[in-house]
């Protein structure tokens, strides 16, 4: 099956919210060796004025990839998982993610470019809160490689 060119302006609409959780920011921060005192410590959240432990800039993509995962599961996009290569990540955040705040993702399918039998695909996902605070707005795209003739 090859990639839905009609995915380009196809939304998908945010699913359960994702509670931040303190451990999740800390083992998070721990993986990409951030080490800021206000990921791991209260006190230290505290003191730039959050009300809970602050979460690294890059912790929106664990929100994100909730969302890309809906367009990668749709059998109507024609993506085949084995096939991706994540080529562009970018993020834009609108206020600091804290331990406590429920997020969720509304995924849009921006652009869909053939490429040869492969197809490069940009999507942006809106995060907010489930009150609606926006929060970040993620940038990504995956290159699906064609199939080999």
């Amino acid at each position: 099956m090859s990639i839905n060119p009609e995915l380009a302006g196809r939304s998908y609409p945010a699913q359960e919210p994702y509670v931040v959780g303190r451990e999740k920011i800390r083992e998070f921060a721990a993986a990409v060796k951030a080490t800021h005192r206000a990921h791991y410590d209260l006190d230290a959240a505290a003191d730039l004025g959050h009300s809970d432990l602050l979460a690294p800039p890059t912790f929106a993509i664990v929100v994100a990839q909730r969302a890309d995962a809906l367009l990668v599961n749709d059998p109507a996009s024609g993506i085949d998982f084995s096939r991706v290569v994540h080529a562009d990540q970018r993020f834009t955040h609108h206020r600091p993610i804290v331990a406590g705040d429920e997020l969720v993702a509304e995924l849009h399918v921006d652009t869909v470019r053939t490429m040869g039998g492969g197809a490069m695909i940009s999507t942006r996902a809106e995060i907010t809160t489930t009150a609606g605070e926006a929060v970040a707005t993620t940038v990504s795209s995956i290159l699906v490689r064609g199939e080999e003739a």
